[in-house]
């Protein structure tokens, strides 16, 4: 028997809701979800099905209008919002498809910024920053700025970003939206190659079938509701 698999992510129920006026405008209506670590995972829809609110829930950057969402046996309903921003700052890292990178830091300055908060010496810092942009092969573009990159070079540092606090998930909101067919499959190779590797969780919202092809469980979503959690 195989060893027993640990739940990072537990939704119950989740519901969200958003006002629109006096018109309300339901986003999740019931999701059930349960992520175990060091799974590769895609929650997969069209546009407007959910998938990003679902991840902004898991995130803990927005709450639900009800249900429970738990990271790592935390209920989050139940955090301050310091204590929410110490959750995402520990234990989750975050890939934008904009990148979100900070146009005036280096790609080293900007995947060394999650470490800026916590006390570590200036010189470690340096070292974890370099040791993952060399990972990700950006060991040529460390003092590079955001401008002076590709777009898959972005994402690149992106990953060493979201990657560089030792998270036990990381999140990609469409990571492979604004890459062309090849560098958008190069990057999911890198992430898949760091998920092996490290055993940390990886949770994507996509509408793109190559992101749905690598990962390893696929969860449908549609009108805010999870259509089949198997695959």
């Amino acid at each position: 028997m195989g060893a027993l698999l640990m739940s990072i992510i537990r939704v119950e129920g989740a519901t969200k809701e958003y006002y629109l006026g006096k018109t309300v405008v339901p986003a999740l209506r019931g999701v059930d979800l349960q992520v175990e670590k060091g799974e590769f995972l895609a929650i997969a829809g069209p546009s407007g099905s959910g998938k990003t609110t679902l991840l902004n829930l898991i995130g803990c950057i927005e709450k639900p209008s009800a249900g429970k969402v738990s990271i790592d046996g935390v209920d989050t309903a139940h955090l301050t919002s310091d204590e929410l921003a110490d959750l995402r700052a520990t234990k989750i890292g975050f890939i934008f498809q904009n990148f979100n990178l900070l146009p005036v830091l280096t790609a080293l300055e900007n995947v060394e910024y999650p470490l800026s908060i916590r006390k570590i010496p200036a010189r470690e810092k340096r070292r974890k920053a370099r040791q993952l942009l060399e990972a990700v092969g950006l060991s040529r573009f460390l003092h590079h700025k955001p401008l002076e990159l590709s777009g898959g070079q972005r994402q690149r540092v992106a990953i060493a970003r979201a990657m560089v606090a030792d998270p036990a998930m990381i999140l990609a909101d469409e990571p492979t939206a604004n890459l062309d067919h090849t560098t958008g499959q190069e990057i999911l190779n890198l992430m898949k190659q760091m998920n092996a590797e490290r055993k940390t969780t990886f949770l994507f919202s996509t509408h793109d079938p190559k992101v749905m092809a690598i990962a390893q469980r696929v969860v449908p979503l549609s009108d805010g509701i999870v259509a089949d959690p198997q695959r």
